[in-house]
């Protein structure tokens, strides 16, 4: 997991005999109760196989590119290797991690706004090919370093740039000149990427708009005499199923009209979040509580519970595995280990933070909890999907489990992990 401590040789922990995830939990949560109560994360390999299924049933004629950035633990890119995945890198290090898990530099593309120097020589070392370029400026400095890329050109839209409030790539009136300085400089361009955000409100209109510019920036690159032949329509899945259909009836009528399968063009998807975000749960214990007076207003008086709110400390935050809080992610309230809540059971206004006492340091501004107990533990759900490296110093560690159910399932497709498989219905945990 990005920002998560992990090493290369991990154990994996068979579910057999009717043990479930919770379980794992469950135990994991007794060990640390008798110990020092740190935070920790359990995998489960088993969600990556089952999220799989559902891409290849719904966009089989998307080809998937996994962002490492999204999370770059070894477990995972050994996993999605296996399964036949292509690899999207921003950075030395990561094109070395996918690499050392015997993935083809034919499958790896280097993205990046701005890519450094050492990342375009470490790529042309490497011979990895597929590169994105997103300005004159870096096409200059790729037509250098690399003279032998085959560039995908990052298109604009309208879209990405409302949600960031930048805009990266070229616009659809800028790419004639970047194709013809591309053409001067005898660097091939070979297709075209873009981004629409899973934020997006009308995925119609905007892939309808992505889509066509995409398609006469094609036009124009053939008209010049570049093979155009790969299409990458970014990221931007949540990782329901229902918005991947959302997403599938938006495209495939479009992708039928402008780069039909008899056009020869390769059509490439980033599922990043898509993949992991659900295979990834986190424990955090609660190290502090304190009463507060609320300011929620809104609330209906039933709800209320005489004013009373609290707001609880927990022993990790933003500078450490809630680190996407940072860039104005939100943080999905968690569950309560071993607290089934029932109607009667009064809930209050909470809030939840890190450790460092620092104003920024807030995961969750504001839930419905029932009163919690210094000692408690949290558990967060889908934080498979991690952006920054994590800031503090502390390591949390993983404990990677599959059933085996799905452990058949991924076997058959391929899945070959080398690593030590043992029984985890048999470990005795606290012994």
């Amino acid at each position: 997991m990005k920002g998560i401590a992990d090493k290369p040789s991990f154990i994996i922990e068979l579910l057999e005999g009717g043990v479930t995830l919770e379980d794992v939990i469950d135990g994991h949560i007794c060990q640390q109760t008798l110990v020092e109560k740190s935070a920790f994360v359990v995998g489960d390999l088993g969600a990556l196989m089952q999220q799989h299924v559902c891409w290849q049933s719904v966009v089989p004629q998307l080809q998937p590119y996994y962002p490492v950035k999204c999370n770059s633990s070894p477990a995972i890119i050994e996993v999605l290797a296996s399964l036949g995945l292509g690899f999207v890198c921003t950075n030395k290090a990561e094109v070395s991690l996918v690499l050392e898990h015997g993935v083809s530099p034919d499958n790896i593309i280097l993205s990046g706004v701005c890519k450094q120097v050492a990342h375009i020589k470490h790529a042309a070392k490497n011979n990895i090919q597929h590169l994105v370029c997103e300005n004159e400026a870096e096409l200059s400095k790729i037509s250098r370093l690399h003279p032998n890329a085959k560039l995908l050109l990052q298109l604009s839209t309208k879209a990405h740039a409302a949600e960031t409030s930048m805009t990266f790539g070229f616009s659809l009136k800028s790419c004639r000149h970047l194709l013809e300085a591309a053409k001067e400089m005898g660097v091939q361009v070979v297709g075209v990427t873009f981004n629409i955000p899973s934020s997006c409100q009308d995925l119609q209109e905007a892939y309808t708009h992505a889509l066509s510019d995409a398609r006469c920036v094609f036009d124009m690159g053939a008209d010049l005499g570049f093979n155009m032949n790969i299409l990458d329509i970014g990221g931007g899945f949540t990782g329901s199923e229902f918005q991947l259909k959302q997403v599938e009836s938006a495209v495939r009528p479009l992708l039928d009209a402008y780069f039909s399968p008899l056009s020869g063009v390769h059509v490439l998807a980033q599922p990043g979040t898509f993949y992991v975000a659900s295979a990834f749960n986190l424990a955090v214990n609660v190290i502090g509580k304190k009463v507060a007076t609320p300011q929620w207003d809104n609330l209906p008086q039933s709800e209320n519970n005489e004013d009373t709110e609290f707001l609880y400390y927990m022993n990790e935050g933003v500078y450490g595995p809630f680190s996407r809080k940072l860039l104005g992610n939100t943080i999905t309230a968690p569950s309560v280990h071993k607290r089934v809540l029932c109607a009667e059971e009064a809930v209050f206004p909470s809030s939840l933070w890190g450790p460092s006492l620092d104003q920024l340091d807030c995961v969750v501004e504001h839930c419905l909890l029932p009163e919690l107990s210094v000692g408690d533990w949290l558990l967060f759900s889908n934080m498979g999907a991690c952006s920054l490296e994590e800031l503090s110093s502390s390591q949390l560690p993983i404990y990677y489990t599959v059933s085996t159910c799905d452990w058949y399932v991924m076997q058959e497709a391929g899945v070959a992990l080398d690593s030590v498989m043992k029984n985890f219905s048999m470990v005795q945990f606290g012994a």
